[in-house]
């Protein structure tokens, strides 16, 4: 009898399973995976409404136009500047404030602000600060020193990474608290009781403890910095400095023309990029997981 019974008792679960799923399932349907087809679709096509299959015709005029290719080099070096210093600064945020200091909850609170603040909110503050009558220049010309046009100058490049470092930070922040909170304490004191000073002690403790928590960090952080433009529109605008000029404002401004193969085309290639990268770290970290074993 059981032998008969554990295939229904199979069937009841797998339903039971898609019973829970079903409506997860459908919405990353609905909303991700059929529209991104459709992008897929549109971008070896002419146009949405003609629908003539083009091949790569749509790729090569892309890669030809210099506005993308601007765009496409900005976020690539975005991402590959911001994405390492907003590690270094969560990673030794979290150290500090693991251990007992003064006002400790304080500043956990304060560097969780951001995670809650709207943004459009928060870009004002940061276009008082850095507009060219701004609180920054006000202290330069006290100081006798020439105002700086932080927007409209390579200077943009550094207040855009300043803006992802202060609205990421404490998010990544969270996260390697947990970690560190994971890696039990009697590590530690068996470390110290050997001798094992500071630096000693985060190489070879801390550090691959950290190691699974690290990967979802920059993965996301890697993320997190493709999505950058709603901040970079809201301080300078649809047209910024060809510093911040990213692959969001290509898209942005293709779709304000109604320039449905370019968009498509450069919604692609961005997926691509960002896959290409998740692969190559994936495959690091399982390399890395495999030498620690």
């Amino acid at each position: 009898m059981t032998k008969f019974k554990a295939p229904k008792l199979r069937i009841r679960e797998a339903v039971a399973i898609l019973a829970f799923l079903g409506p997860s399932l459908a919405g990353f349907l609905l909303f991700f995976l059929i529209p991104f087809g459709a992008v897929v679709y549109y971008s070896f096509v002419d146009s949405p409404m003609q629908g003539n299959f083009v091949g790569l015709d749509n790729y090569r005029q892309l890669w030809d136009s210099s506005s993308f290719r601007k765009a496409f080099m900005n976020s690539l070096l975005f991402a590959a500047t911001s994405v390492p210093v907003l590690f270094a600064v969560s990673l030794s945020l979290a150290l500090l404030l693991n251990k007992a200091m003064p006002l400790r909850q304080t500043f956990r609170t304060a560097l969780l602000l951001p995670l809650v603040v709207p943004v459009a909110s928060v870009v004002l503050v940061w276009q008082a600060l850095f507009h060219y009558n701004g609180a920054f220049n006000g202290l330069l010309a006290n100081a006798g020193l020439n105002p700086i046009d932080w927007m409209n100058s390579r200077w943009s490049f550094v207040v855009m990474m300043a803006v992802f470092v202060w609205k990421n930070t404490g998010y990544n922040l969270v996260l390697f608290m947990a970690g560190l909170a994971n890696i039990p304490a009697e590590q530690h004191e068996a470390a110290s009781i050997d001798g094992a000073g500071t630096w000693r002690r985060f190489r070879s403790i801390v550090w691959p403890g950290l190691a699974p928590v690290s990967f979802f960090v920059i993965i996301m952080s890697i993320v997190s910095s493709f999505k950058v433009f709603r901040e970079a529109y809201l301080v300078a605008g649809a047209y910024p400095h060809d510093a911040i000029y990213t692959l969001q404002h290509f898209m942005n401004n293709q779709f304000y023309n109604l320039d449905y193969p370019k968009l498509t085309s450069a919604a692609v290639l961005l997926a691509l990029a960002i896959g290409a990268v998740v692969y190559v770290l994936f495959r690091a970290e399982r390399r890395f997981r495999e030498g620690m074993e």
